[in-house]
């Protein structure tokens, strides 16, 4: 049997970097956590330990410092793209670069003094590949969301070990994850996330669901049709259970009133929705 080297990539995982926007007042935050991830002829360095063509990942972590400083308060898809591509032009040894970034949000209580929003976490994935160019990819997770009614479940498939009962009334609570392909690597960033994020809400708060793979469908519809620059939607779904307290053995009532939120186990549901005419995604998903 002979061995052979399959796809490989190295990179810095989890750079945080901060920076501060002193240009007006109120002050803003730049907050980021920024991986990145390399990948190209890194033949040598895994069969004989030649190290010419590895960029060190201390290096990588310090280009992170020095772009955020020479960019300015920029989207970070803007920081993103710049990042991987940096990495493409210059090193000859690497022809496809991967970023992925979190940023958290901070909202300004006073002319230097910020707190943090506690609101969702909003990602980008960029991949620049020297031959297929560049993709962008944006998202948020931690979006956390409930209705304390129009939502039914039943009409399930059962067996033997179904024990879970009908219910038409409920309520329906789930902390999305949602990510976005863009179709180019070029438009108003900012806008184009504050219109997908309204869309997921509005398609939330709108739809009576019998399932919540029926509202994950709405969702991702939604952002198609108020994000035109997207072409394709994932979401991740997680059914955050809200289970009625049987209050019966106190004497006391409980009419869809007091419940018990459990954290696990929970449902996970996941699913994409692709506009009809969306390009082939490519390189373009993790």
């Amino acid at each position: 049997m002979m061995a052979i080297l399959g796809d490989n990539r190295y990179g810095k995982a989890e750079v945080r970097v901060v920076r501060v926007d002193r240009s007006s007042e109120p002050h803003t935050l730049s907050d980021w956590n920024v991986s990145v991830s390399l990948a190209g002829d890194m033949r040598e360095v895994h069969l004989s330990g030649a190290n010419d063509r590895v960029l060190p990942t201390d290096t990588q972590k310090n280009t992170v410092y020095a772009l955020a400083q020479q960019l300015g308060a920029v989207e970070p898809e803007v920081f993103a793209l710049t990042l991987a591509r940096h990495f493409v032009d210059r090193q000859a040894g690497i022809s496809r670069a991967r970023v992925q970034l979190h940023s958290y949000g901070w909202t300004a209580v006073g002319p230097h003094s910020l707190v943090r929003s506690g609101a969702e976490v909003r990602t980008v994935t960029v991949l620049h590949d020297e031959q297929s160019g560049s993709w962008v990819v944006g998202g948020l997770r931690e979006l956390t969301l409930l209705n304390t009614t129009d939502s039914e479940f039943w009409g399930f498939a059962r067996d033997e070990f179904t024990t879970l009962a009908e219910t038409t009334d409920r309520i329906l609570a789930t902390s999305v994850e949602a990510r976005w392909r863009f179709r180019n690597a070029d438009c108003n960033w900012a806008a184009a996330y504050a219109r997908a994020r309204q869309a997921l809400v509005d398609a939330f708060v709108s739809t009576y669901s019998y399932s919540l793979q029926q509202t994950l469908y709405a969702m991702g519809c939604r952002v198609l049709a108020e994000v035109p620059e997207a072409c394709e939607v994932r979401l991740a779904l997680p059914n955050k259970h809200h289970f009625l307290v049987d209050l019966q053995p106190f004497g006391q009532p409980n009419d869809n009133e007091v419940y018990l939120a459990a954290d696990r186990p929970y449902g996970l549901i996941e699913g994409q929705v692709l506009a009809d005419d969306a390009p082939d995604a490519g390189p373009a998903w993790p």
